[in-house]
């Protein structure tokens, strides 16, 4: 191979034959990469990794030796091989056949080197660092990274129609929002936003977007749901991208099924980025598993907004008590010694541990365990105040034993 630049080009390989030789690490590695591509991918290895095993339904799987005429019929190759003597083979093959390809063990002898490669919307960054992978992906990272961040602009490389985008940010923490969040970002002329959605994102739109505070405070200040409804829908019949910027994620309690159907009520396109529900995310980041083996087989997250035996409540807090997994109470800061009241009253056990994580994912975020006897107590003494997550079952114990005496 000559020292002269390599001649850089987008391969389009929809339905196109691409034969990987190799069932190691490497070919688990590019064969995603290719199926995305929607490439027809064949693997030929007389072994291959347990994941490539799992894609035999998306790829033709040929468990044996390599032979030259794999190749036939092939548009681009991949010599992945542990053996020096054996991509030497297959590289012949390809170059007999005048067929790109790549090899993973030395690349000065192949006739296509792989690039690091990264998305940001509708553009691909493609990086060859002269056969050196680690500089290749360091850089392809910086790009990306500075492209969502906006330090790099690409206008053109997101939707930028008019509509709707319901976004959910996640539990809080700006670095838990999705990609696709930020793209929907990137593209917005106005964002409605309430005040669990990450807030130090909003500091980076720029200053020509519109910014529409939603926020529903608890028994203070509050942005009604059909006000909501009809700012968007508004905004978008004006020609404009609108985001609905909410925390967690739009249909976990999020009210995001009502702004969907306002939308198609009044013909407005309405597209939705789900985001990372708090009811997961913030137990997870507190080191709480929802369910563990052999001590929860199952979870239930509900709304602890009205208390047991509200006429409008739906909840079936009886059925919840007879359940032996865990309870995860969003909203349910208010009524929680109720709750623990109405729970143990059902047959849940007194001693069932409990945790209360306040302001989870943020700077703020505390931990207050407790058990269903001692909730209401904890709530008062520590000062919790919206918004908290609470987690009700042994997995709480499961994650501090010390506590619970379980150590």
């Amino acid at each position: 191979m000559s020292d002269a630049a390599p001649y850089l080009s987008g391969l389009i390989l929809t339905d196109r034959k691409v034969v990987v030789v190799g069932g190691g690490h490497v070919a688990q590695r590019r064969v995603p990469l290719l199926i995305a591509a929607g490439a027809a991918v064949t693997v030929v290895s007389p072994e291959v990794t347990p994941a490539l095993e799992g894609m035999a339904a998306e790829i033709t799987l040929v468990l044996r030796e390599f032979v030259d005429t794999d190749l036939d019929g092939a548009w681009y190759a991949v010599a992945a091989t542990d053996d020096r003597v054996a991509n030497e083979q297959i590289s012949a093959a390809a170059e007999a056949r005048r067929i790109f390809c790549v090899r993973s063990d030395d690349g000065t002898r192949g006739t296509a080197w792989t690039p690091a490669t990264g998305k940001h919307g509708s553009v691909t960054v493609g990086v060859l660092g002269n056969r050196e992978p680690m500089k290749s992906a360091a850089l392809r990272d910086d790009i990306v990274t500075a492209l969502r961040e906006g330090l790099l602009t690409a206008a053109d490389a997101h939707d930028r129609s008019p509509g709707v985008v319901l976004v959910g940010g996640g539990p809080g923490d700006p670095e838990l929002v999705t990609v696709a969040a930020r793209h929907a970002l990137a593209t917005a002329d106005v964002v409605v936003a309430d005040r669990l959605a990450p807030r130090e994102l909003l500091d980076a739109l720029p200053s020509t977007v519109e910014l529409i505070d939603v926020t529903k405070l608890p028994r203070g200040r509050y942005a009604s749901q059909d006000f909501i409804n009809d700012v968007i829908v508004a905004r978008a019949k004006e020609g404009k991208r609108v985001v609905r910027f909410k925390g967690g994620d739009n249909f976990v309690f999020g009210r995001g099924f009502e702004e969907i159907l306002a939308c198609r009520a009044a013909g407005v396109p309405v597209t939705v980025v789900p985001g990372l529900s708090s009811a997961i995310s913030v137990p997870a980041r507190a080191g709480i598993p929802v369910t563990h083996r052999g001590v929860a087989h199952e979870f239930t997250v509900v709304s602890g907004h009205l208390p047991p035996g509200h006429p409008d409540s739906l909840v079936e807090w009886a059925a919840l008590a007879r359940l032996r997994g865990t309870l995860v109470m969003l909203m349910a800061v208010e009524n929680a010694p109720e709750i623990a009241a109405t729970l143990v009253a059902d047959g849940r056990d007194v001693d069932t541990p409990v945790a209360v994580i306040v302001e989870g994912t943020m700077p703020e975020e505390r931990l207050v365990l407790a058990t269903l006897g001692t909730l209401a107590g904890e709530i008062v003494s520590q000062q919790v105040r919206a918004p908290a997550i609470i987690v009700v079952g042994e997995v709480v114990a499961v994650a501090h034993p010390e506590h619970f005496g379980r150590g």
